[in-house]
């Protein structure tokens, strides 16, 4: 739990109160804590921070079993698989490695495929120019016919074709003013729960962070405050005349009009454009044809992010601020993503879990932690082991801090314990001096009957003799009873003691 974000403190919250992204996080919990011998995960990374992208990956690395996954994360796969099943074409192939080996296989194979499709398609000619020129000769006859059985048992080989790639880039900026925006003496969060202090920093064209720290550091509420969807609670945010933002995060997608098609967003979004040119712009974004009229409502998550980014595109920012841009894409659009950002002239500022992205787009890290932002000095794999660092003395922090609480705990309960059992010890011990008390009383009075004097045959020996044994047998008598309650009380501590 604590690995994959969850806060000690929320771990018995009612999964009710839990948003959809954070219930997916428990349910892979529980899949992780089955004792399986076949573990099958479908993007499992979706939901997940950097943070605990990193955590999974080491805990799938030690696992023992069997792992089938589907994940669209490049860095991910290559740290966890080390078998890549393909399926293109409605066909399945198994190769051996990591998806980096795949790739380059992969590469090498469709350039075989294409070299060898070009040069059947020459040998085709070359059959079929030579059909041609003697087809009405009757000496060129049977060669004709030989060559026509030659191309009907000849395997076509079918040209090369990689899935579908998208291509699209971003739209220059109209205007690139330098600085885009500032912060000063900033101070961001929520009134009851502020985040980050004391943040002083400025965003120029060309500038390209990504914001690493882990859940609930105050990364999403920063690029909110950017964006100026988050007031400041104090401090100042100071932006240029000319800004313009494009902020992506995922209620983007919700935004989005279920009974328009992609190109009605557009439209709406710029009346005065031709649909030629719409059509042409939001094409590259994989909607074409008939698939642009279609209402959004069915499309799935990736087919939403895409179109949620073509019209972040259509604006023109000259400052991006990308929170999660990938979940929900394929390889085939993250790569397009990765290149048009990195043909983008203006200031970027990204969260993202995918470490291919980062280390493909940005330039600098910032890292927000224990409510500050400051520079990162290191990169992606100095992070990690940052991460790892800090994970271990936070769980050596929580190991003291629950030994300390134990600790405090035994010992109420031993203090409990004694105040629950000091009137049954008292009862015990207030018996036993009563008896110790009685006992010699009654030993005194024995002595006192030993004493032959005391049956002499005279008026006042009889006399004290019957006192002495009235006494004696009232002190026999409260004897007993003290016996019976020291017995009780005794019984009652062994009772509670077990």
């Amino acid at each position: 739990m604590n690995g994959l974000g969850f806060a000690p403190a929320e771990i018995r919250k009612p999964v009710s109160e839990f948003s959809g992204g954070w219930r997916m996080r428990l349910n892979l919990a529980r899949a992780l804590m089955c004792r399986s011998d076949l573990l099958l995960l479908d993007e499992p990374t979706n939901h997940l921070d950097l943070d605990a992208v990193l955590w999974l990956q080491d805990w799938l690395a030690r696992y023992p079993g069997t792992l089938l996954l589907i994940s669209h994360d490049r860095d991910f796969l290559d740290d966890v698989v080390d078998h890549i099943l393909h399926i293109e074409q409605q066909t399945v192939s198994l190769h051996t490695g990591n998806y980096s080996a795949f790739e380059v296989r992969r590469a090498e194979a469709l350039a075989q495929q294409q070299a060898a499709h070009a040069a059947q398609q020459r040998e085709l000619a070359r059959i079929q120019s030579f059909v041609d020129r003697f087809r009405a000769q009757a000496t060129k006859a049977r060669q004709v016919q030989s060559r026509l059985k030659a191309l009907n048992r000849m395997s076509l080989i079918a040209q090369a074709q990689a899935d579908s790639p998208f291509h699209f880039s971003f739209l220059p900026p109209l205007k690139l003013p330098s600085p885009l925006l500032k912060l000063d003496e900033a101070a961001v969060g929520y009134p009851e729960r502020p985040l980050l202090e004391g943040l002083r920093f400025t965003l120029n064209p060309g500038d390209r962070i990504a914001l690493l720290g882990a859940n609930g550091a105050g990364k999403s509420s920063l690029i909110k405050t950017l964006a100026g969807s988050l007031p400041l609670l104090q401090g100042e945010r100071l932006e240029a005349q000319e800004l313009r933002i494009g902020y992506f995060a995922q209620h983007q997608l919700e935004q989005l009009n279920p009974d328009w098609g992609a190109l009605k967003h557009l439209q709406v979004l710029d009346p005065a454009a031709t649909e030629r040119d719409l059509r042409g712009f939001i094409g590259g974004f994989g909607f074409s044809g008939d698939r642009a009229l279609e209402p959004v409502a069915p499309f799935s998550g990736g087919e939403k992010a895409r179109l949620a980014l073509a019209l972040l595109i259509y604006r023109k920012p000259n400052l991006l601020l990308l929170d999660e841009p990938t979940n929900h894409l394929d390889l085939n659009t993250r790569d397009a993503l990765g290149m048009a950002l990195q043909d983008y002239p203006g200031a970027l500022v990204v969260v993202s879990h995918d470490r291919h992205l980062l280390r493909s787009v940005t330039d600098d890290l910032w890292l927000v932690a224990d409510g500050q932002v400051q520079p990162f000095d290191g990169d992606l794999d100095d992070y990690a082991r940052w991460l790892g660092s800090r994970r271990n003395t936070a769980l050596n922090d929580a190991a003291t801090e629950t030994a300390g609480h134990e600790r405090k705990t035994v010992r109420k309960a031993a203090a409990d314990r004694r105040k629950q059992l000091k009137p049954l010890q008292s009862a015990v011990d207030k018996a036993e001096l009563r008896l110790n008390q009685l006992a010699s009383e009654r030993k005194k009075l024995e002595d006192c009957l030993a004493d032959p004097a005391l049956y002499a045959d005279d008026r006042d020996s009889k006399q004290r003799l019957a006192g002495l044994i009235a006494d004696k047998h009232r002190l026999d008598q409260a004897l007993a009873a003290t016996e019976t309650d020291w017995l009780e009380a005794s019984t009652a501590l062994e009772l509670a003691l077990q």
